[in-house]
């Protein structure tokens, strides 16, 4: 396909695909004439990663080039392909922020048996996150988040079906990422309404 035919497929303007070009995000395409060139279908969906990467994950562009070379690294291995699309995995470029003792979150982990990479973005949230609720006077400890964590494993049981059967190493980051991201804010909101329903089971007038 030519640029044009590109641009139109991807939703992505011209002049946005030939600075993802300049920038090394997007691979040139076979060259036809001194002016032409002619893209694939593996344009089209490392474009579409592109994107997610930098407007959903909100990644600038250096950081989404980066991120898009590591991937190029772990093609055959899919766990490591998703750790590093939706961050769940750190590349070395990307500054780890100070982090409250982890200890707690080490406990939970082991508790619930599961393999989380040591440089987790997640790790720190969660300490942060207990850390905060001491500070506020809860008594909350990591304990208290096993029964959310079992939910959790639902949940992403649930994400990783969606994923069977997509071959394309690029599509199945796209899709773990929006999948990921963009189902976010609906979930909070099911939580929401799922918690005003129980209130109103258990402490509304019949």
């Amino acid at each position: 396909m030519r640029l044009s035919d590109l641009s139109r497929r991807s939703g992505v303007s011209v002049t946005t695909i030939k600075y993802y070009l300049r920038e090394g995000l997007l691979p040139p395409g076979r060259q036809l004439s001194a002016t032409q060139a002619e893209y694939d279908e593996q344009h089209l969906r490392r474009l579409r990663l592109i994107r997610a990467l930098i407007r959903v994950r909100g990644l600038s562009v250096s950081t989404t080039r980066d991120v898009l070379r590591a991937l190029e690294e772990h093609t055959g291995d899919t766990h490591i392909l998703l750790g590093l699309a939706l961050g769940s995995i750190r590349i070395a470029q990307e500054p780890e922020a100070d982090a409250p003792e982890p200890a707690e979150v080490d406990a939970l982990i082991k508790e619930l048996g599961w393999q989380v990479h040591e440089s987790a973005p997640a790790r720190t949230t969660l300490a942060e996150t207990l850390t905060s609720l001491r500070t506020l006077g809860s008594a909350m400890d990591w304990r208290a988040l096993l029964p959310y964590a079992r939910l959790a494993e639902r949940t992403a049981a649930v994400d990783l079906d969606q994923l069977e059967g997509i071959d394309d190493p690029l599509e199945v980051a796209e899709r773990a990422l929006l999948l990921t991201v963009l189902l976010e804010p609906a979930l909070l909101a099911l939580r929401r309404m799922a918690q005003e329903n129980e209130s109103a089971r258990r402490h509304a007038e019949d």
